[in-house]
């Protein structure tokens, strides 16, 4: 069985506890041999495997009326994942969804670090910087990464913890984020654990 997580630019395979990412313009899909459970956000690509029989979308399994109509399908899988806790997904965006019992809570999104320094960098030039992961965001900075760092994270790190759930990071930028975080537990194939779930779920019913 074979895991596949289909974004805008690359796909993302796991079978057997490896990890493979292609890019998708270079990926064949017909090159897959058995069964395989896809999440996508590529319509195009959607399109290529549509007489592909082996290939079977995980959205057919998702129970839609515990999440919110426009709810990414990365976001729902790595809820699915998570029975208890704060998901925090950092990519290109930071997603944080909270579970409580099964059932999902709601969530909110933010900038991903790229995106937020690529946005100050914007405001001007002398805010064209690197944040500093190492700075300590209970006090206050004194010069401009540390300044730009603080007003970023601060308010979100103190969010997330103020939910009073175990955190679990995943994405891109999780490692980063653990930083400050510090009690987290960084799981980076999250996704293909809640895709895992999914499907076994559906088998039951």
């Amino acid at each position: 069985m074979i895991y596949c997580d289909i974004g805008n630019t690359s796909v993302d395979l796991f079978c057997e506890g490896n990890r493979t990412k292609l890019s998708v313009d270079l990926f064949d899909p017909a090159a897959l041999q058995g069964e395989i459970y896809f999440v996508s956000v590529n319509g195009v690509f959607n399109e290529r495997i549509k007489t592909f029989s082996h290939w079977h979308d995980l959205r057919e399994l998702i129970d839609w009326k515990k999440y919110y109509p426009t709810m990414g399908i990365d976001r729902i899988m790595v809820c699915e994942a998570i029975e208890e806790g704060v998901i925090v997904d950092a990519g290109s965006a930071i997603t944080v969804d909270v579970m409580s019992g099964g059932v999902y809570q709601g969530g909110f999104i933010a900038l991903g670090v790229r995106a937020a320094q690529e946005a100050y960098a914007r405001l001007s030039p002398a805010l064209d910087v690197s944040f500093n992961f190492e700075v300590d965001l209970t006090i206050m900075a004194k010069n401009t990464p540390d300044a730009l760092t603080v007003g970023f994270l601060a308010p979100l790190i103190h969010k997330i913890e103020s939910l009073g759930k175990p955190i679990y990071l995943t994405g891109g930028d999780a490692r980063l984020l653990s930083c400050f975080l510090t009690e987290a537990i960084v799981e980076e194939d999250l996704i293909f654990r809640g895709m895992k779930k999914l499907i076994e779920k559906g088998v039951k019913c």
